[in-house]
Formats: structure tokens, sequence, C-alpha cells
């Protein structure tokens, strides 16, 4: 998961840029990237760290022209510690191009072959981005063969592109001098979207980037269609994928987008407002409701889930626990020692709102089990009789290879655990879970037009089609090497 957004205009756009990376900030805390364009060159800054500690005034005079792109970046392919991997990439042919991707490509190892040893182009990073970028620079130096680029260039590079890359991938790339080009998977899992503005045209992840900067949304891009914003501001778009299908991630209504962002005509507030419902009635049927005082929303993506629980059992809803929001999302944090020790930094109970009574937990999803555990444990030592959860999301049981930090089945509490065993690890009394079609039918009440979902971390199918238990064993190899050696680099930091 990350967040992308590129920009053409009329007038300076690093201001424009920043501030919409500050809005996409949720997206993504590992590292921070802006690339701008004058003419046919760009000046880049990126670096490991958030938005406002990665730009100074200095790093942002650095940065002149009217188009740019950036990024904010949350690692789930390559090296996590290498500051050579924070986006945007660049490479000089043709033209020049700069890209910004969200997603993973499912298949970079075979890809990054291809592109040795047949498209005679050289991988300088264990990035799966700067594949994807390689891949759409050959396409388009096969396209055009050294003649001036028209938007039909483009949409048939991306075109080729589609036919080799698998996986998740959301693209903003620079061409120099010639305009913006932004495209989507052919399933469309991870959020794209454009807006306009006065002389300005933005793509970005999310609505919320373009409404907060001052711009009109104008659509979703769709699944496997391209869009070529020309020098001159004029779009041009096509459908690029053969048979283009509409499954975004489920877990962006659930937890990673903003809840005043609508992705794929589906408002997220208005789904998780949905996922309350549906979850009230899993709730009734297992804990009557004259047992529970007070409905507790985990901050803060539960809050509207929460809400409409409460509205719905006819119970109080209460605020409590204070989050320091100087602490980021311990979902994202690499390592469960440190997302377990910040749990406590970030969140802070109000004891009167737990003391003698019997209290219902809603959180929005429980992935490793390890915030939950301590989030319970502080609700009982706050002088809570019984301690219930309830989450707005299925278990989560199968790894997810599209962008989200679930590569390995071991690190999910859910996999191959009872409800009743993941309860007991958690400490709680009761542990109420969301069903797979209840969480369905809350999103796609609210757009019918779309196709279905990646739902594939609660239901363990892969809506690309290409992935096997090898390939998820791979993932999980690589991930359990790269975690040895964070974990042999930190050792030796301390004994330096």
């Amino acid at each position: 998961m990350c967040g992308i957004v590129g920009v053409l205009s009329r007038a300076p756009v690093n201001q424009l840029i920043y501030d919409a990376l500050l809005l996409l900030q949720h997206r993504g805390q590992d590292a921070a990237g802006i690339v701008t364009q004058t003419g046919r060159k760009f000046y880049m800054h990126k670096a490991k760290g958030m938005v406002r500690d990665v730009f100074r005034t200095r790093d942002m005079r650095a940065l002149p022209g009217s188009a740019g792109l950036g990024q904010v970046r949350y690692p789930t392919a390559g090296n996590a510690e290498s500051e050579e991997e924070a986006q945007p990439f660049y490479v000089n042919a043709p033209f020049g191009l700069v890209m910004a991707h969200n997603g993973n490509l499912t298949n970079a190892h075979a890809l990054k072959a291809e592109l040795f040893n047949t498209d005679h182009r050289h991988i300088n990073t264990e990035s799966d981005s700067e594949v994807l970028l390689n891949v759409l620079a050959h396409e388009l130096e096969n396209a055009t063969r050294g003649i001036e680029l028209k938007p039909a260039d483009v949409f048939a590079a991306v075109r080729r592109m589609h036919k080799r890359l698998k996986g998740s991938y959301a693209v903003v790339t620079l061409i120099a001098g010639h305009g913006l080009v932004a495209f989507r998977d052919p399933f469309g899992i991870r959020p794209l979207c454009y807006g306009q503005g006065d002389g300005t045209v933005m793509v970005a992840s999310e609505s919320v980037a373009l409404e907060g900067t001052g711009h009109r949304f104008v659509r979703d891009i769709d699944p496997g269609e391209a869009i070529f914003i020309d020098a001159n501001g004029t779009v041009h778009a096509e459908q690029c994928a053969d048979s283009p299908k509409r499954f975004p991630c489920l877990f962006e209504y659930v937890y990673l987008a903003r809840p005043d962002s609508q992705i794929d005509g589906v408002s997220v507030y208005q789904a998780r407002l949905n996922m309350g419902e549906t979850l009230a009635q899993r709730v009734i049927s297992m804990v009557p409701p004259d047992l529970i005082d007070a409905v507790i929303p985990i901050p803060e993506s539960s809050r509207p889930s929460a809400m409409q629980l409460a509205h719905m059992l006819g119970k109080p809803y209460r605020e409590g626990f204070v989050k320091n929001r100087y602490v980021g999302r311990t979902f994202i944090m690499p390592g469960q020692a440190v997302r377990k020790r910040s749990v406590r930094q970030k969140l802070n109970v109000i004891g009167s709102e737990f003391k003698g009574r019997n209290v219902l937990l809603v959180d929005d999803s429980i992935v490793r089990g390890t915030t939950s555990r301590e989030i319970v444990q502080m609700a009982r030592e706050a002088g809570a009789r019984k301690v219930y959860l309830a989450s707005a999301a299925p278990p989560v049981r199968y790894p997810n290879v599209y962008g989200i930090d679930m590569p390995s089945s071991e690190e999910l509490v859910a996999f191959g655990r009872s409800t009743e065993e993941v309860r007991e690890l958690i400490g709680c009394d009761a542990l109420i879970y969301q069903d797979v079609g209840g969480l369905k039918r809350a999103v796609s009440a609210l757009n019918p037009a779309l196709d279905g979902f990646d739902a594939s971390c609660f239901d363990g199918v892969y809506c690309t089609g290409d992935i096997t238990k090898e390939d998820i064993a791979r993932m999980s190899d690589d991930r359990e090497a790269e975690q040895r050696a964070s974990r042999k680099r930190d050792e030796e930091e301390e004994n330096a």
C-alpha cells in the first residue's frame, strides 16, 4: 500500500504535490519522494521518513516546474531499509521517465529475468516498481521506435504491459517533454482517480487528495484503462485491457483508505457504516445486547462501524481511548516488538468509561492479534467487568500478495485457529467477527456495478488467477530472509 499523486499545471507544482502527499500520508509512513519537471529536466528529492520530515524549505526550492509526481511509501516488496527504493524511480530512455507505483507485482522475479535476458535492461534494486518502470520504458520504445510520441503509442505500450504484468498496480508516470500517463491493472485492485482544477489536472490514489487541494473529482480511472494528459493539459483516455473487471481491494474500505474518500463509486464512510449494520446482526446472535453497557471504538478506522453498531443495538456509543496522533499506525510498523511497544504509546484509556462496565470494543480488523491483546488488557486494567471484541472485518487467514503487509500466514493470528482459539489468545470474553458475505454486501450495496472484490486475505481467492502455493511459499521465504537481514543489521548497529 502506497499513496501516489501526479500533476500537470500552468503553475509551480511542488507545494501542491507536498499538500497532496500530506493528505495521503496514511497510505505510507516509511519514505516519501517528489519529482518535478521543467522542460525536459527532472528534479527529485526522496528519503526515508514522513512527508513533513523528508521535505525542508531548501528541498522544496530545489523542485521547480509545472509538472510532477510524488509518493508516500509503505514497503511490501524489496528492501524496506533501503533509501534507494524510495520512489519515484527514474530511467533515461526513451524520452526520460519517472514513475510512482502503488501495488505489488506477483511476477516481478520472472519479469526481472526477461528484462535482463531479452530486453537488455538493468535493474539496480529489489523493488518491483523499478521492474515495472523498465517494462513500460521497453514497451514505449517499441511503440515509438524513435518517432515522436503520440497518445496512441502510450496506449499501445500500456496494452502490451497488461499482457506482461501480473498482480496489482496503480501507476503515474511523467514522460519528459510530453505529459503524464496513469493506469490501473485490469482488476482495479488498487485505487486511482483524477480531478481538475484551475489550469491543473491531478491524478491520485484517493479522492481526498483531489478535494483537499481544491480540485474537482472527475472520476475513477477504470480497471485496465490508461489516461494520457499531454503537455497542453488535454486528457486522452483508452481502455487497454482485453477483459477488465472491477475487483477493488476490500481492505481499502475496511482500513486503508480515509473515510472521506470515494473509491470506485463507493463512499468509504458509508461502507463502514454499512459494516456496522451487518456486524450488529452477528453481535446479537452471540452476545445478548442487555449484557453490553457501552460500545467503544478502537481509534480510528472503526469509528463509523462502531457508531452504527451502537445505534443498531440501542446502546451508548462512548470514546474510551484517546489516540496520540504523533505515533504511526501500528499495523504498518515493521516487527512485532515495535508494534507491541507502540500500542500503549499510541492509545490511552479513559478509565471512567470502563470501570465496572461490560464493554464491546469494535476494531476495523484483527490481523496479527498483538494490538488487540494489548488493548483488551488495557480495558481490564481500567476496571472493565467484561470485555467483548467485535471486528468489522472477517478473520484474516490468508496472505495478501497485492500490496498489503500480510505475506506470511504464520504471522496471522486467525491462520489455522478457530474463533474460540483466537479469543483465548487475545483474552477477551467474546469475539465476534464480520462474515465475508456480510462485508461484501456492505460495500457492493453502494455500487452494484462492481464485478466483485479482492478479498483474498479473508477467503484465499486470488482474483488475478496466477497465485500458487509455491508463489506464497516463495514470498514467505523472501520475507523471512529480509527480516533476518534486518535483525542482523540492527544487531550490528547496536554492537558498533
